[in-house]
């Protein structure tokens, strides 16, 4: 059995919600030999951040309180770990999902965080059905990159049906990564983000979908919509992000549509961190080795998630500090 604990890993937070994150660790580099007292195991520059890891099998839904858990595949080829906590609000309108299937005789990977407004139900949603939605598509395995489309526009379009009879406009972002074979397909809409960590270097593997960049804001303007300032910028004055699921009275111009970015996994990809934008409106992709793996025991399946709101004198902002864990047998 090989362990490793992921230690004092930090996060400011301006805002009352706590990122969601889901992180996803490639087992294949896990062979590199460390000696005991070595400071570190691998180390990626990612910021102060909120995560954690572990070795549990469970994988729950979100909560309003803080829940943490991981896995491992049945092929003993990645790990998976995630962690959420709504911080000091009342509720949580992020959602993550976990889950590896056979299909075609080949195991794969599905890995999602979904990030809620105007209630929780689009995010519910999504998580729910976006991955079987997407693994039934005939074409997944041939054509991995259209079926992730097509099951992204499809998701939106059965949950804007389901929405007839609501009063209020519910939507929600997605950041979401395939692992089929050696590919890597990361894939989203609206500003929850992905980021590599690539031979010791963080590398932003997906575009925040805002609207006042150049191409969305020609995109809603050339559909008839606006763009305007209240406290950001927002389509009709209203959403801050210009792609989501749902929010059907701005369905016109705030498409499903997802960018997707394939990547090679390789000896030199360490990990895959997907988050809300409760994590990156805080944190950068790279602040200064941050974030290191030790090599140090822990009990079998433990959970180590310790939330602990602390001023940090570097930013005398509401903190979470969290320990995290995961293991290999």
């Amino acid at each position: 059995m090989i362990t490793w604990n992921l230690l004092h890993a930090r996060i400011s937070c301006t805002h009352a919600r706590i990122a969601l994150l889901l992180f996803l660790h490639f087992l294949l580099l896990w062979v590199k030999e460390v000696a005991p007292g070595s400071p570190e195991y691998s180390a990626c520059d990612m910021g102060y951040l909120n995560s954690v890891l572990s070795s549990s099998s469970q994988v729950h839904a979100a909560e309003d309180s803080p829940v943490s858990g991981g896995g491992l595949s049945q092929n003993g080829k990645f790990s998976y770990g995630y962690a959420s906590s709504p911080g000091k609000r009342s509720s949580m309108e992020d959602f993550y999902e976990t889950k590896i299937d056979g299909v075609d005789g080949e195991i794969v990977g599905l890995f999602g965080v979904f990030d809620g407004h105007g209630g929780a139900r689009a995010a519910e949603y999504v998580k729910q059905n976006l991955f079987s939605n997407l693994i039934s598509h005939p074409k997944f395995i041939s054509d991995t990159k259209s079926a992730i489309a097509d099951a992204y526009n499809h998701t939106d379009s059965e949950f804007l049906k389901s929405e007839n009879n609501q009063n209020r406009d519910a939507g929600s972002t997605a950041s979401t990564a395939i692992l089929v074979g050696d590919r890597l397909l990361v894939a989203n809409v609206g500003d929850s983000r992905a980021v590599i960590c690539r031979g010791g270097n963080a590398i932003a593997v997906s575009r925040d979908h805002k609207p006042d960049q150049t191409d969305e804001r020609r995109r809603i303007e050339d559909a008839g919509g606006f763009v305007m300032w209240a406290g950001t910028w927002r389509v009709g004055g209203v959403l801050a992000v210009s792609r989501a699921f749902g929010d059907r009275l701005l369905k016109q111009y705030v498409v499903a549509d997802p960018e997707i970015q394939e990547e090679k996994v390789d000896s030199s990809l360490e990990f895959l961190i997907l988050a809300s934008d409760g994590l990156w409106d805080v944190v950068s992709n790279e602040v200064g080795n941050d974030v290191h793996f030790f090599p140090f025991p822990v009990d079998n399946y433990s959970v180590h998630f310790h939330h602990k709101p602390r001023k940090y004198k570097r930013v005398k902002t509401y903190q979470e500090l969290l320990g995290c864990s995961f293991t290999h047998f």
